[in-house]
């Protein structure tokens, strides 16, 4: 098999200002700023020759991905798997919110970031067996260079298998706004070239 590049992006930002929320699959569009990131984006990938662009098909992910293929002769294909983790009940709600109300589930994820589930939402494992087998069969495309419009969550599901690392540390792996990641392949072996890269630009900010 001839190496394969896959570019591995984030949406841009969505305006919910410095508190930490957990969004999940709530459908919301970009900000101002996150349509400012997804162009500057598209200054970089159209340098890029992409056979093709692959998304989740919630709104921030589909807009970021429109912008991007603006530059190319590529719609987007948006794809359900692609989602972001699913909260379930704590969508929508901040961290220090659940932290009050739910003190003891809240421990309970920290503890166990990997497999424990929000009530009617998915845990990092859940989304690990929905979006791997998906991105494995995107990798075994005859396409040689693709770009990935995902989310925080479901990106770090997909950099700890590239690395090869549990989930339990799929925290320790940065994704702002905006940003993207490299992963070349050659056969069955992967290699993260590039980690969240971003513009040098006041514009990106972490999460």
């Amino acid at each position: 098999m001839d190496k394969k590049h896959i570019y591995l992006a984030r949406h841009g930002d969505i305006g919910l200002g410095r508190e930490k929320r957990y969004i999940g699959q709530s459908d919301l569009s970009l900000s101002a700023l996150g349509k400012q990131q997804a162009s500057l984006l598209k200054e970089i990938f159209s340098r890029v020759p992409l056979d093709n662009i692959y998304c989740s098909d919630l709104g921030r992910a589909q807009q970021t991905a429109d912008i991007i293929a603006s530059a190319h002769q590529i719609l987007p294909k948006a794809r359900v798997e692609l989602r972001e983790l699913n909260m379930g009940t704590w969508e929508g709600k901040a961290f220090s919110e659940i932290r009050a109300d739910y003190p003891k589930e809240f421990k309970n994820r920290g503890e166990d970031i990997a497999n424990y589930s929000p009530p009617r939402g998915e845990s990092f494992y859940d989304c690990y067996k929905r979006v791997i087998p998906v991105f494995e069969s995107l990798t075994k495309s005859d396409e040689s260079t693709i770009l990935i419009v995902g989310h925080a969550g479901l990106n770090r599901v997909i950099l700890c298998r590239v690395l090869g690392i549990p989930l339990e540390n799929v925290f320790r792996l940065e994704q702002s706004y905006g940003c993207y990641n490299l992963i070349s392949q050659e056969g069955l072996e992967y290699r993260l070239r590039y980690l969240n890269q971003t513009v040098n630009n006041d514009l990106y900010k972490m999460d």
